[in-house]
């Protein structure tokens, strides 16, 4: 199947709004949480990533059709050092799952911006902590570390950290964000 990256903009916001709402609803079996009065569960970063320079939003495309998202922003969100690229959210709908999407879709994502990356995969979340390793592990050759964190809210994390050099797909951004 083939994935394509397509940026998002602020007229796309509520698409993206109801695609966060169902990744938040699946992670909700991890983290607790039920949806607000209007029956969605909301993503308050989101308005964030039309407004500050840093923060990209990118749907995921499979076959010209609509698989998920991915929200890449400048910044560690484990140490703060500003020159690493933090995967902050991605997203590959349930009946596209397991059939390489989510695979060519993370290497796209790191294929357009070259330096430093983070991935965060929350222990409890055995089958997106599986798939960061298979993933990383195949766009990296095995070139990555992993490191625990344990968050300020008490969750325990597993890191994957990898250098993304420049390459024909990347966006001409500097190599530090």
């Amino acid at each position: 199947m083939s994935v394509e990256l397509e940026e998002a903009v602020l007229a796309d916001a509520p698409v993206l709004a109801n695609l966060l709402s169902l990744y938040l609803h699946d992670f909700s079996e991890f983290v607790g949480g039920t949806p607000g009065p209007d029956g969605r569960f909301s993503y308050d970063w989101l308005p964030q990533y039309f407004e500050e320079p840093g923060r990209t939003a990118l749907f995921i495309k499979s076959e010209g059709g609509l698989a998920g998202f991915a929200l890449v922003s400048a910044g560690s969100a484990v140490t703060g050092a500003p020159e690493v690229w933090d995967l902050s959210e991605f997203f590959v709908v349930r009946g596209l799952r397991r059939n390489g999407i989510g695979l060519a879709a993370a290497s796209a994502v790191f294929s357009r911006f070259s330096g430093d990356w983070e991935v965060r995969a929350l222990d409890r979340n055995r089958g997106a902590a599986e798939f960061w390793t298979r993933t990383v592990s195949q766009h990296t050759s095995d070139s990555f570390e992993t490191h625990p964190w344990v968050s300020e809210s008490g969750s325990a994390w597993k890191i994957f950290r990898f250098r993304q050099p420049e390459g024909p797909t990347d966006t001409g951004q500097p190599s530090t964000p």
